[in-house]
C-alpha cells in the first residue's frame, strides 16, 4: 500500500471522525451529551458518531452513562467524557510569585497553590519553589507530579521556542541560564512547553475570556480577521498580539514588550541603562510607581494604610470614593498609561484592547480615566476592556497550553 493510500484509508477516517467526536464531547456541557447532540455538533452522520463513541469507550476516553428520557421514541443513550483519566499542569513564574493549577483533561481546575517569592531570590530558588509548589498542588489533587500528563510554563521575558528556554528575563536574575524545562521534563516524565507569561495570559482570554468580546451578543473567539491586544499590568508591563487570528510574537520573540518604550528621555540625550530589571515605562506607571505616588500624594490615614499593605487596590477604592489625593495619583498614571499605549494603538490599531494583571482591579475609575485620554490621542476609537479571569490568567493559558500537548496522546488510544 502506497504512504498516499495509508493516508487516506479507512482507519484514518474513523481517527478523523472519532477526534471530531472527542473534541464535541468534550466541550459540551458537564462533557456530557447524547448522539443527537454530537449529530448536530459534529455534522457527522448518526452511524459515524455512534462508531467513534464505540471506539471513544473501547479506549476508556469515553463512557456511556445512563439515558435521556423521551416523550416520543427510545430513550437516548448519553456519553461522557472522562476527564478524571489524566491530569496537566499550568504554571506561572512571576518575579514575586508562583502559582501553579493542576486541571483534569476538560480543563476544569482542581487544585490551586500560590507560593511568594522570597526577597532577593535568584533562579535556583524559583525552581525549588516551583518543585515544592508542583508537590503540594499535585497531592492536593490527589495524585503525584508523576502522574501529570502534560506540563506548561509561563515566564517573564524573551523564550526560545526552539530550544524550549528562556533567553532573557531581567526581573529573575539567573532564570534565564537554567534548563529549568529539560529538569522539569526529566522529573515528572511528561512534555512540558513554555511560553512567555503574557502570550499565555491570550491564550487563557481567548479560551476563557467570556464577556470581552468584541460585541456583547458574540464573545471573541479569534474569528478570521479579528485583531487583539492584550495588555498585562502589574509591576511590570508587556502585551500580547493576535494578527488576523494569528498570535503574533516578532523575529526574536520578543515583540510586545511596551513596558520598555521610553517617554521621559529628551530627544537628543542618551537614555539611561535600566539598573533595577525594570523597562522605562514600567517605571513610569508600574505597580510600583503607582504606590509611590500614593505614599507621596496621600494624607493619613490613607497613606498608613498604603504603607502598612502595599497594595494600591486601597488606593483605587479611595479614589472611587472621591478621595482627591487618590484622584490626583488615577489621573497621573491614567495620562501616562494612555501615552505610551497609544503608541502600539496607533501600529497595531487592534478592534479590542484587554486589560489583565495586577492594576486591572482598579475597576472602572481608572479606566474610564484611560478611555477619556486615549480618544484624544487616536485616529479612531478602540473598544479597551478590562480581563474577567483576575490574577490566574498566565497559569490557565498554561493549562490550556498543557491541554493542547495532550491530544497527541489521546489520538494514540484509538
Amino acid at each position: 500500500m502506497s504512504s498516499g493510500s495509508a493516508a487516506t484509508g479507512p482507519h484514518v477516517l474513523r481517527r478523523i471522525n472519532a477526534t471530531a467526536v472527542l473534541n464535541a464531547l468534550r466541550d459540551a456541557d458537564d462533557h456530557t451529551a447524547t448522539v443527537s447532540d454530537l449529530v448536530v455538533a459534529t455534522g457527522l452522520s448518526r452511524p459515524a458518531v455512534t462508531r467513534a463513541l464505540t471506539a471513544l469507550a473501547d479506549a476508556g476516553i469515553a463512557e456511556f452513562s445512563g439515558t435521556t428520557e423521551h416523550h416520543i421514541g427510545r430513550p437516548a443513550q448519553r456519553a461522557r467524557f472522562r476527564a478524571e483519566l489524566g491530569h496537566v499542569a499550568g504554571i506561572d513564574i512571576g518575579p514575586h510569585k508562583v502559582v501553579v493549577l493542576v486541571a483534569d483533561l476538560a480543563g476544569t481546575v482542581l487544585a490551586q497553590h500560590q507560593a511568594v517569592t522570597p526577597a532577593g531570590h535568584t533562579g535556583d530558588g524559583v525552581v525549588r519553589l516551583l518543585r515544592d509548589a508542583l508537590t503540594r498542588v499535585t497531592t492536593d489533587a490527589g495524585i503525584t507530579p508523576t502522574d501529570l500528563w502534560s506540563a506548561a510554563v509561563g515566564t517573564p521575558g524573551i523564550v526560545d521556542h526552539d530550544r524550549g528556554e528562556v533567553v532573557l528575563a531581567p526581573s529573575i536574575p539567573g532564570w534565564s541560564s537554567l534548563p529549568v524545562i529539560a529538569e522539569l521534563r526529566d522529573w515528572l516524565g511528561c512534555p512540558v512547553a513554555i511560553e512567555n507569561d503574557v502570550n499565555l495570559a491570550v491564550v487563557a482570554e481567548r479560551w476563557r475570556g467570556g464577556h470581552v468580546g468584541l460585541s456583547e451578543a458574540a464573545p471573541w473567539r479569534g474569528d478570521d480577521g479579528d485583531n487583539l491586544l492584550f495588555v498585562q499590568w502589574g509591576e511590570r508591563i508587556g502585551t500580547g498580539m493576535v494578527i488576523d487570528d494569528k498570535p503574533y510574537r516578532g523575529a526574536s520573540s520578543a515583540a510586545g514588550e511596551l513596558g520598555f518604550i521610553d517617554l521621559v528621555t529628551d530627544l537628543d540625550d542618551e537614555p539611561k541603562p535600566p539598573t533595577d530589571g525594570l523597562g522605562a515605562f514600567e517605571r513610569l506607571v508600574g505597580a510600583g510607581e503607582i504606590l509611590r505616588l500614593g505614599l507621596q500624594r496621600c494624607d493619613q490615614p490613607l497613606r498608613d494604610r498604603l504603607a502598612e499593605t502595599g497594595d494600591i487596590a486601597v488606593l483605587f477604592d479611595a479614589a472611587a470614593a472621591g478621595d482627591p489625593a487618590a484622584l490626583s495619583v488615577v489621573d497621573t498614571i491614567a495620562t501616562r498609561f494612555a501615552r505610551g499605549l497609544a503608541v502600539q494603538l496607533l501600529i497595531m490599531d487592534p478592534r479590542c484592547v484587554i486589560v489583565g494583571g495586577g492594576v486591572s482591579r482598579a475597576g472602572d475609575v481608572l479606566f474610564d480615566a484611560v478611555r477619556k485620554r486615549l480618544a484624544r490621542l487616536l485616529l479612531v476609537p478602540v473598544d479597551l476592556r478590562v480581563s474577567a479571569l483576575g490574577v490566574n490568567n498566565v497559569a490557565l493559558g498554561a493549562v490550556r497550553m498543557a491541554l493542547d500537548a495532550v491530544e497527541e496522546r489521546l489520538t494514540a488510544l484509538l
